[in-house]
């Protein structure tokens, strides 16, 4: 930060006299007075022969004036740079999504983002992990969580809803559950950190506790090992949809359902301020989501 007497030194300068200056900053003269004299006594030397009409540079203080001068039009610049870098779309713009809704909601929709913003430049991060965004100097994240981070700065996109589903042919091999205490009789499939399922019974939060069958740090391995018929997932709507409409995949107790609570956010470091690049890509996001997500729109799974 530039010192504040140096400014005021320099304005003076600028203006011409110290009352001319006292006006352009709306404070008193001996206000201007003062600050210059506490700069001059830092520096031990004294800059300018004044009077509240006139003011007179000594040597040093031309000397100085022009090393202030610069240093100010350069500070001038830089923050132009960056106030510019909030209002247009430019620049680098790294973003850390789940594999799963990277793949399947982001990579198929960049194009009319790149063509529409060409100075932007992503670096797209997909991890089912949660990263530290300040840490990893990332811009922006897409989390699907029933709790946001505190501290950080979010946007609710869309609601998540996940249902347990299995293989017609699971269910043909091991008969299908109809209670949640029929599931402790059946294989679960889960990525690490996802048992227990939370889920919603009758209005009601329900627990369910076990270990997945095949252990994996996949989340979209899960859904492959449901498909191939080797148990009962808990998914996303938004990751299982077109399996459900195909038929590779069947509702399980479709009265029960994941809690409402849990949704796709963008998130945004804690305590940045968004660049024009991630407003303009959570804009692009808020289109393709709202009001209706894309793997609600074409119609209801069996």
């Amino acid at each position: 930060m530039i010192d504040p007497d140096i400014e005021i030194f320099a304005r003076v300068v600028d203006a011409g006299s110290l009352a001319a200056a006292a006006r352009d900053l709306h404070i008193s003269a001996p206000m201007v007075s003062r600050r210059l004299a506490r700069l001059e006594a830092r520096l031990g030397v004294t800059l300018a022969d004044r009077t509240t009409r006139r003011l007179t540079l000594t040597t040093q203080g031309e000397r100085f004036y022009r090393d202030v001068a610069a240093l100010l039009e350069s500070w001038r610049q830089a923050e132009a740079r960056v106030m510019n870098a909030t209002r247009i779309a430019a620049g680098p713009l790294r973003i850390s999504a789940p594999t799963s809704f990277g793949r399947l909601y982001l990579a198929p929709f960049l194009k009319p983002f790149a063509d529409r913003y060409p100075d932007v430049h992503i670096t797209l991060d997909l991890s089912d992990g949660f990263v530290d965004l300040v840490e990893q100097r990332f811009d922006l994240a897409i989390r699907i969580t029933g709790d946001a981070p505190a501290g950080d700065q979010a946007e609710r996109l869309a609601g998540s809803a996940r249902l347990l589903c299995a293989a017609p042919a699971y269910l043909a091999d091991h008969g299908e559950p109809l209670s949640l205490a029929d599931l402790a009789e059946h294989r679960l499939l889960a990525a690490d950190g996802q048992l227990p399922w939370r889920l919603v019974a009758d209005g009601a939060p329900v627990v369910i506790n076990g270990r997945s069958h095949i252990a994996t740090n996949s989340s979209e391995v899960v859904r492959e090992l449901a498909i191939a018929g080797m148990g009962i997932a808990l998914r996303s709507l938004w990751d299982v949809h077109s399996d459900l409409m195909g038929g590779r995949l069947r509702p399980v107790l479709p009265s029960v359902t994941g809690s409402s609570e849990v949704g796709i956010y963008a998130i945004l470091p804690k305590g940045h301020v968004a660049s024009a690049a991630a407003k303009a890509f959570i804009a692009h996001l808020r289109a393709l989501l709202q009001p209706v997500a894309p793997w609600e729109r074409h119609g209801t799974p069996p």
